[in-house]
């Protein structure tokens, strides 16, 4: 059995909180925690004819930047890899829009009100 460390549970507890906060915004879940060579996808979501590939960022405290900001370039480029990836293995998705959104979370993982979507965050 696998240990998760505090910090992995506090992230899979954004994680899922966030995957509420969309469903309750009227989105579909496609896929949860996507992994392939490029990288990562904490999410990826239907929002009515646009696929939406979900970067979630929880930091406890923000003395070192805030969570949005850790969604750098080279973080960008990864998730753009694997967005790539994800729709080469869902070819029934190729043509469909995409959009990169972030969820950044501050503060206490629990509190929904310390969420903050960023719609279209960045684009490729």
């Amino acid at each position: 059995m696998i240990q998760l460390t505090s910090r992995q549970k506090l992230g899979n507890q954004a994680e899922r909180l966030s995957e509420q906060l969309l469903i309750k915004a009227g989105m579909r879940l496609l896929a949860r925690n996507y992994r392939c060579k490029q990288g990562e996808l904490d999410l990826v979501m239907r929002d009515a004819d646009t696929v939406v590939f979900v970067e979630v960022r929880f930091r406890r405290k923000n003395q070192w930047g805030n969570a949005a900001e850790t969604v750098d370039w080279r973080k960008q480029k990864r998730l753009i890899a694997a967005a790539h990836h994800y729709l080469l293995t869902h070819p029934h998705l190729a043509d469909t829009s995409c959009r990169f959104d972030v969820i950044a979370a501050e503060g206490n993982p629990a509190d929904p009100a310390s969420y903050r979507w960023i719609r279209e965050a960045f684009t490729c």
